[in-house]
């Protein structure tokens, strides 16, 4: 299992002293997320100054760009690191990507699936020189002319991992992507008995089997008593969300989403973190130890997974 360092809250200026401090710390991977910065544009000025670590983002929000734009970007940081990117992408949820990026929202999985085929037809374009073709109901490419294509990356195109909490993004993902990244809001019961099977059933339709896809698996991590009350909050945040319900409801704790979202509309922040119990922290969240937490999360996903980013949440 590779063992990777995820940022979310970094700041571009000092991005390069983190990486470098993951790589020192003899991480496989260094991951950015998207969220008050742009991942590409920090990750530009850490390819090519780490001579080992694996670079990827996690996630990038895809409906917020368009295949080309994307193909590009990440094209220009696969010949930067080497061949070490890798292109996590994610849908965001749809007040984001309609209210914050104004952009268009239907049909997320399917949209998805064909922005990663998208991609890879662009890809192709560029490494063999052939017409680009690629004609979707969401997306559509045909022109590539000399002067804007980069030609072949000599490290071949970066893999592509996709996010998803929901059944059918899951089984676009096993389908087209290279790896799938968990969400953080999964616990082991929903990886086992929805996540894994939904990549399958995806790996079938492309012919494959499910050994061969990379798996992030999930971690929310807490070595402190102030940092159980950080993951609490982070926990409520997402049990809000009508999008991640499913992971609640399997395990019979629909009632607490409503309430939840509730709160959330009122803007009620600390009654929500409160709301969470012990169970349902502990279901979600390894607590304990930095050694604890590591035979707890081998244990829970150490035959399934691939890789794992864990945020560790430690405020003490």
């Amino acid at each position: 299992m590779k063992v990777d360092r995820l940022e979310v809250e970094y700041d571009p200026r000092t991005v390069l002293d983190a990486a470098r401090a993951a790589e020192a710390e003899g991480c496989d991977g260094f991951w950015l997320a998207e969220t008050r910065h742009d991942p590409f544009l920090a990750l530009g000025r850490v390819a090519g100054q780490v001579e080992r670590v694996e670079l990827g983002t996690a996630i990038a929000v895809a409906f917020a760009r368009n295949p080309m734009s994307t193909a590009v970007q990440a094209n220009d940081l696969q010949l930067l690191s080497g061949g070490r990117f890798h292109l996590g992408l994610g849908s965001q949820v749809q007040p984001h990507v309609t209210k914050r990026f104004g952009m268009p929202w239907s049909r997320p999985a399917a949209r998805m699936r064909e922005f990663v085929l998208a991609l890879r037809a662009i890809w192709h374009s560029w490494a063999t020189g052939e017409r680009l073709r690629f004609r979707g109901e969401f997306y559509t490419h045909t022109l590539m002319t000399p002067f804007f294509d980069p030609g072949p990356n000599p490290h071949g195109p970066p893999e592509v991992w996709l996010a998803g909490v929901g059944e059918l993004m899951t089984e676009a993902a096993g389908e087209v992507a290279d790896g799938f990244l968990c969400h953080s809001f999964t616990t082991e019961r929903y990886l086992r008995e929805v996540t894994l099977p939904a990549l399958a059933r995806g790996r079938a339709k492309a012919g494959r089997p499910l050994e061969g896809l990379g798996i992030s698996g999930p971690s929310m991590v807490a070595c402190d008593e102030a940092a159980v009350a950080e993951v609490r909050r982070q926990i409520a945040f997402y049990g809000s969300t009508p999008a991640y319900r499913a992971v609640l409801d399997l395990h019979g704790w629909g009632d607490l989403h409503e309430e939840l979202h509730r709160l959330s509309r009122r803007q009620r922040w600390d009654d929500m973190a409160a709301a969470v119990t012990d169970e349902v922290l502990h279901a979600f969240a390894v607590v304990g130890t930095p050694a604890a937490a590591k035979a707890e999360l081998t244990r829970r996903y150490g035959d399934v997974i691939t890789r794992i980013a864990a945020p560790v949440v430690r405020t003490g």
